[in-house]
């Protein structure tokens, strides 16, 4: 059975966090990925599997969750450059042109990463959460202007549908030292 589906649930308490990951891995056969305090005092879990297993958690994640729950999300069948994204371990040695596109939650974010990388033939670099960021969170993308200009416009859209865009750029033929300050 494919396990290309993944769920995640953003809390605003670190000890809901815990039991929201306890009562997720309990309600269904899904991989964790991550689960984790972010910046701002919040907690996120993310997991991975079929996409009835992968809804089980998540509604099980949100029913312990409740009044602490930021922000969730289901993708049923998530891009593969996301995971190495998430990572960090993306392989761009070179920038054609530069996509950024940033929230203001984890899970809008990944959302929006994931509709950038299907809306047109781009490359996602790596996708940032939370981290020394103030609990925002940004995705980066290179490919040709246009591509990376349609994509953007498709991670945008994914965002701005929860009220959490916070900004997005294109960089056409960016400097070389971009992508090493990335990497």
């Amino acid at each position: 059975m494919a396990r290309n589906s993944i769920g995640l649930i953003e809390l605003s308490s670190i000890a809901a966090g815990f039991a929201v990951t306890d009562a997720m891995l309990k309600s269904a056969d899904v991989e964790l990925v991550l689960a984790r305090t972010i910046c701002s005092g919040k907690y996120m879990v993310l997991v991975r599997g079929a996409v009835a297993d992968v809804e089980s958690a998540v509604h099980a994640g949100r029913e312990v969750g409740d009044f602490s729950l930021v922000d969730t999300f289901i993708i049923p069948n998530v891009h593969d450059d996301l995971f190495p994204a998430l990572s960090g371990i993306s392989h761009v040695t070179q920038l054609e042109s530069l996509g950024i596109l940033e929230a203001f939650s984890v899970a809008s974010l990944i959302e929006g990463a994931d509709a950038m990388a299907k809306a047109a033939r781009v490359q996602l670099i790596e996708v940032r959460l939370a981290m020394a960021l103030g609990g925002k969170a940004f995705a980066t993308i290179t490919g040709s202007v246009s591509s990376v200009r349609s994509a953007l416009e498709a991670g945008a859209q994914a965002v701005a549908r929860k009220g959490l865009l916070v900004n997005k750029v294109l960089i056409p033929n960016p400097r070389p030292e971009l992508l090493r300050e990335m990497i």
